[in-house]
């Protein structure tokens, strides 16, 4: 038996770290900015973490932040027995965080959330999309375009398509003009990609419908969809585009809260509303954990339609914790604040 003391080592890739990094690249300031944004939850936690550490302290767990480029040393000094990883940021492109569980596993520590190889196939939508048809899942069809030409040239579409980076973000479209209603528009708007973001687009048939967020988290190892948080996430727009997206997070976020220009978009409950398109929701989510392995923590954005119909838009094994709507899921469906789910999960693991 180990005598180290139980350990939530949570591993995170600070926003500043991807900056340098991109700069180095000789990616302009601007597009840096934008492509580090996405790991602006990396900032917003570190709040949490005083939180955190007496949240794990209460029930008898250390818990230690860990950023991405002190992982690797971290983890080989740490006890296999006592010690769970929790990765916070995921990424093989722009963003490293895939290293994280794989580290953890090279080394047999065991972890919170998915296999480490979803964390590289939730990163690459067209090849997670291949993935997710092939499970018989409802997600949209996808050609696939490199800087004004086509590799795989998308599905027919009487009402236009949606244009989105391949490696970059979830469903962000990054501009206003993302959907494209002929797909010489969308060719262009793969030039624009591959110049500001080096980057493919994703081309996929528009599908109508109101945006659906899915949480879950498994506050102890038997947890089950019953605990699925479902919600329709009303932001006023049909999509997020860059701008809005670092509108509400990280050091951007917190400059637009003080212009006056941040809007918490509004959470709906599903079930309220449209009790049929939950348990389709439910369904699915089912289908993620059996057919692909989603476990413990993950987030699913879906479209749902007037009738019921769900289409499937991504899977996520890193949400974002310190997001509103994750806060909120944590609040509605376990009556805990952030840092206390999290403690909360961990020691079921640490001690099951």
């Amino acid at each position: 038996m180990s005598t180290h003391r139980p350990t939530l080592i949570l591993v995170y890739e600070p926003e500043k770290a991807c900056f340098d990094r991109l700069i180095s690249d000789g990616y302009p300031p601007q597009r840096a900015i934008e492509i580090s944004s996405y790991l602006a939850q990396s900032t917003d936690i570190a709040r949490d973490f005083a939180a955190l550490a007496a949240a794990c302290e209460a029930r008898g767990i250390a818990f230690a932040p860990v950023a991405l480029d002190d992982a690797a040393a971290v983890l080989e000094k740490a006890d296999t027995e006592s010690t769970l990883v929790w990765t916070l940021s995921d990424g093989v492109a722009y963003f490293r965080g895939g290293a994280a569980p794989a580290l953890a596993r090279l080394k047999g520590l065991p972890t919170i959330g998915a296999d480490d190889a979803l964390f590289a196939l939730c990163q690459d939508k067209f090849r997670s999309g291949a993935v997710l048809g092939a499970l018989g899942l409802p997600a949209p069809q996808a050609g696939l375009a490199r800087d004004g030409k086509w590799l795989v040239e998308p599905p027919v579409s009487a009402v236009g398509w949606f244009v989105k980076p391949n490696r970059l973000g979830a469903k962000i479209g990054i501009w206003p003009d993302s959907r494209s209603h002929d797909l010489g528009h969308a060719l262009e708007l793969s030039r624009r990609v591959f110049a500001a973001y080096r980057d493919d687009v994703v081309v996929q048939p528009y599908v109508a419908g109101r945006n659906v967020r899915a949480s879950f988290l498994g506050l102890a190892p038997q947890t089950g969809i019953e605990a699925l948080g479902i919600a329709f996430v009303e932001s006023g727009g049909d999509f997020q585009t860059m701008a809005d997206s670092m509108a509400l997070y990280g050091e951007t976020g917190e400059a637009a809260k003080a212009a006056g220009l941040y809007a918490e978009p509004e959470l709906v409950a599903v079930a309220d509303l449209q009790p049929g398109a939950d348990a389709r929701i439910r369904a699915i989510a089912e289908r993620l954990i059996n057919g692909l392995g989603l476990r413990d923590v993950f987030s699913i954005d879906l479209r749902v339609e007037a009738d019921d119909t769900a289409h499937l838009i991504e899977f996520e094994v890193c949400p974002g914790l310190p997001c509103f709507d994750f806060r909120a899921y944590c609040r509605q469906q376990w009556g805990l604040e952030l840092a206390d789910a999290m403690a909360e999960a961990a020691r079921n693991r640490l001690f099951s």
